[in-house]
């Protein structure tokens, strides 16, 4: 994903060397507040009870700009979450976890 070459309409959304879009003045990329939106079913106001560091001008700069490019972002997701899923399978059962099935605890 290639930064953008017009000015950027988001004041509070700023892109690093490969495109990714981030909130500005945070290592905080707009995919993982969308991520916590959605996966928490979190509002503007939860959002930043969660991220005190944030604005509420960030967070609805971040949803905005996650509905005006829901798409690229949704696809970013998806691609995540199939990575997590690949990593999951090819990792296997944990020791900690065969520890706790072991003393019938899992």
């Amino acid at each position: 994903m290639a930064a953008p070459s017009f000015s950027n309409k988001y004041e509070h959304i700023e892109f690093d060397e490969k495109g990714i879009p981030k909130i500005a003045g945070t290592n905080m990329k707009v995919v993982e507040l969308i991520l916590d939106h959605k996966g928490h079913g979190w509002s503007p106001e939860e959002l930043h009870f969660q991220h005190p560091s944030l604005s509420m001008g960030k967070i609805h700069a971040a949803l905005a700009y996650y509905w005006d490019n829901r798409e690229e972002i949704e696809k970013d997701i998806d691609r995540r979450s199939r990575k997590i899923r690949k990593l999951s399978e090819t990792a296997g059962p944990s020791p900690f976890a065969a520890r706790l099935k072991a003393n019938g605890l899992l």
